[in-house]
């Protein structure tokens, strides 16, 4: 059987997981993690973690195929640049990673989406190493 062209919908990975509200999730439980972390807080030079918590969620919901809201108020997204005032070291790296384990288990997430959200976090907190160490 022939399955007529236009009928198979798919999903981004952004509705996959739950949409926007996942990620704000996501966003707002690894940051009360930074919030009380002595080795990452500084690298967060605002009082209130909120807008850093606005901008991570804006940007993995716009990497995953959700709104595009992060580049039409910030302009392409520039990680490394972005975080090249930061000392980012592997203990840096390693904080990170902790507070994002914890953020990404408290979602649930069926084990495959699970994955692809945890591979993509690790390749991006090792890009973003700028220090030896």
């Amino acid at each position: 059987m022939e399955i007529p062209r236009g009928t198979v919908q798919t999903q981004t990975f952004f509705e996959q997981v739950g949409g926007e509200e996942t990620f704000r999730r996501l966003a707002k439980r690894f940051y009360e993690g930074v919030a009380g972390d002595e080795l990452l807080r500084p690298m967060y030079p605002e009082e209130d973690l909120g807008p850093a918590e606005e901008r991570l969620a804006l940007f993995l919901m716009q990497y995953w195929g959700g709104p595009r809201t992060y580049s039409d108020h910030r302009g392409h997204p520039r990680l490394r640049m972005r975080h090249a005032p930061f000392r980012v070291d592997r203990a840096a790296h390693d904080a990170w990673l902790r507070h994002m384990r914890d953020a990404v288990d408290s979602l649930e997430l069926p084990g495959d989406l699970e994955k692809q959200l945890w591979d993509y976090l690790v390749y991006a907190a090792n890009s973003m190493i700028n220090t030896p160490g």
